[in-house]
């Protein structure tokens, strides 16, 4: 099935180094009350780098379970930067009845557009449920070209990107190009420009802690009213630059945990605690928000 609308890349929550698989089910709960969508688990706000296949494939389980009857999607992260490792992961997700894959360009070792196009290609070839790409240069080093894009696309069960670039004018490209090619926003600052130039949803971490907010954005889209839109990206635009003051999911993580929706403020190394600058610009900003009170 493919995942559509707005849905939140979550955050792991661990406990003395561990995954804290309840606190994991309690947000992915919240999520579906909210009316998300869809959940996105072990994407990059996911800590999915520093996770064992183990626990990435646990998170999944959790997600897939937790989701059972809902009628929320659950969007899988299924990335790595060896392709044999992102096909273990994605045939996993699908056997255990994950909706859809997200894949992040492989990472580090920053191979060419040629290599983009026979990396997503062997991960298609191997499984059948649709396929998200996923572009954020600024995390692994490599850009996946507009034309890369629009050629995966020709896969039949590659049916969209999650667009963490930064550049609107993709979005306008690949639209212009490929009109059944789904594109969603992966950055929260420009959830409204891209959903504005034919979006088809957004890939949140602001919506693990406003998730109302962000349901609220697309159905406004949805809608047309992109007035209503305009004014709900406006109001949470402080909120989704404060989020990025450090590295994700650092400030998510730490809002999540001032908001009282984590009980602990825990990383896995080598992400650590927020700088108290940082700390205090997220405390005094969620005052401000009544969904978090």
């Amino acid at each position: 099935m493919q995942v559509l609308g707005c849905m939140s890349a979550l955050v792991t929550p661990f406990k003395n180094g561990k995954l804290d698989a309840s606190t994991y089910e309690f947000l992915i709960k919240r999520q579906i009350e909210a009316g998300m969508d869809a959940v996105a688990p072990v994407g990059t706000t996911g800590e999915s780098a520093t996770l064992s296949h183990n626990e990435h494939k646990e998170c999944i389980e959790i997600a897939v379970h937790t989701c059972k009857g809902s009628g929320v999607a659950v969007l899988a992260g299924a990335g790595s930067n060896a392709t044999k490792e992102a096909i273990d992961l994605a045939y996993f997700a699908q056997k255990i009845g994950a909706d859809s894959l997200l894949c992040v360009t492989p990472y580090y070792n920053k191979p060419t557009q040629a290599g983009l196009l026979a990396h997503y290609t062997a991960i298609a070839e191997t499984v059948e449920i649709p396929i998200m790409l996923y572009n954020v240069p600024s995390r692994t080093g490599v850009s996946l070209e507009p034309q890369t894009i629009l050629e995966l696309a020709k896969i039949p069960n590659i049916y969209a990107v999650k667009e963490a670039s930064g550049n609107v004018e993709r979005v306008v490209e690949l639209n212009a190009s490929n009109p059944n090619l789904r594109i969603f926003s992966g950055e929260d600052s420009l959830n409204y420009p891209i959903l504005a130039c034919g979006g088809s949803g957004m890939v949140s971490v602001t919506g693990n802690l406003l998730p109302k907010r962000i349901v609220a954005l697309q159905r406004a889209v949805d809608c047309g009213d992109f007035k209503q839109a305009r004014a709900l990206n406006n109001m949470l635009y402080p909120l989704n630059k404060a989020l990025f003051l450090e590295s994700n999911p650092i400030p998510i993580k730490a809002a999540m945990y001032i908001a009282g929706f984590l009980p602990r403020l825990e990383y896995r190394l080598p992400l650590v605690e927020p700088s108290k600058q940082t700390y205090d610009i997220l405390q005094n900003l969620i005052q401000s928000y009544d969904e978090v009170q």
